[in-house]
């Protein structure tokens, strides 16, 4: 099994980016088939979901625009509890059809802020699409959340847009925390 160190941390090989692709081409095609007659935005929350977004706009072949939000709720590698927006939402988004890519929903605090904020501004429909989900550490129940690249443990993930304290991101496999 492959291990790496990131700073102090210890990580072995969670999911091999060959996995990852075959999975963002089946979300692409079922994104393809739901939105065959519009013309969603899709709006990538930074810095994580860059890469996923990335892979995954490839896999669109229907007309589509693209816009980022930035926000933060991590401290190191847990939560902070509270979140704070950095970068806002693009401007005219009423009435659009909105798809939020995420990297990894666990608790739900950043994503239940997101959704709120952008249902406020009146869109037509608002889905979401994570590459990860971390069913037992949800605390926040999330209906929009559509598609779901891989359901994982509660345990500290990194690469492929995801990060241990800035580090991390641009590993092409996504790797979990060991305990040595």
């Amino acid at each position: 099994m492959q291990k790496i160190k990131i700073a102090e941390k210890q990580f072995e090989i969670f999911l091999e980016n060959e996995t990852i692709n075959k999975r963002i081409r089946l979300i692409g095609v079922q994104l393809n088939l739901a939105y065959e007659d519009k013309c969603p935005l899709f709006i990538g929350i930074l810095n994580g979901s860059f890469l996923f977004m990335a892979d995954l706009i490839k896999e669109i072949t229907i007309p589509c625009e693209v816009a980022f939000m930035r926000v933060a709720s991590y401290d190191g590698a847990s939560s902070s509890g509270q979140v704070k927006e950095l970068i806002g939402l693009p401007p005219n988004i009423s009435g659009r059809d909105i798809i939020v890519i995420e990297d990894i929903v666990d608790t739900g605090l950043t994503l239940t802020h997101i959704l709120k904020t952008i249902k406020a501004l009146k869109p037509a429909s608002v889905k979401v699409a994570s590459l990860l989900l971390k069913p037992s550490a949800l605390k926040y129940q999330i209906e929009d959340l559509e598609y779901v690249g891989f359901e994982i443990p509660n345990e500290f993930v990194v690469g492929y847009g995801l990060d241990y304290n800035g580090l991390g991101r641009n590993l092409i496999d996504i790797y979990s925390a060991t305990e040595g």
